[in-house]
């Protein structure tokens, strides 16, 4: 296992052993062992699985309400995956980063609690997402920001993407600052 940091504090990509032949692959996604003698979190209490077609974009969503925290991976295809510091005292606050998930390359990407969290299909091919959570999710206390808000300057890989009508609906950057959540 590798893990990669980032300028935002928090934030990790974590890289799989992978084991090939001509059969195909194997990988460990999870050991809890292996994960807290990383200092990783280990304890989950929640899988989400999403399929998304080519063209579809998801979020940018937050929980203010039982804030979660992620572990987000992709299983089959490719995902740009994104994840926004929205926490008001953070000296990022605002900035973003941004990572390629491959089904073909096992890894995780660690979103900790007070990020708001979007990812887009890359390529043909729909990709399945699958993601651990610390705290069960909570409706009433979720919520989220545009996903092309000029304020983030996130590059998209994708001009005009397949939104959910929740997601079309969605409120600006410059609104949560009125009232942030973390």
């Amino acid at each position: 296992m590798e893990i990669q940091k980032f300028a935002i504090s928090g934030l990790l990509k974590i890289k799989l052993k992978k084991f090939s032949d001509n059969r195909g692959f194997f990988t460990e996604r999870f050991n809890e062992k292996v994960f807290l003698e990383a200092g990783l979190p280990s304890q989950f209490v929640q899988d989400n699985f999403s399929r998304s077609a080519p063209g579809v974009l998801r979020g940018v969503h937050y929980q203010w309400d039982e804030p979660q925290s992620k572990l987000v991976t992709c299983l089959r295809g490719r995902i740009y995956d994104v994840a926004v510091d929205v926490r008001k005292e953070s000296p990022t606050f605002g900035q973003h980063v941004s990572v390629e998930l491959d089904g073909d390359a096992p890894s995780w990407f660690w979103i900790p609690a007070g990020f708001a969290h979007g990812f887009c299909v890359l390529g043909d091919q729909s990709a399945d997402v699958m993601y651990k959570v610390n705290v069960v999710y909570n409706p009433k206390g979720e919520a989220g920001i545009m996903w092309n808000d000029p304020d983030f300057q996130i590059s998209w890989p994708l001009k005009d993407p397949v939104l959910s009508p929740k997601d079309l609906q969605l409120g600006s950057f410059q609104d949560y600052r009125q009232t942030p959540r973390f």
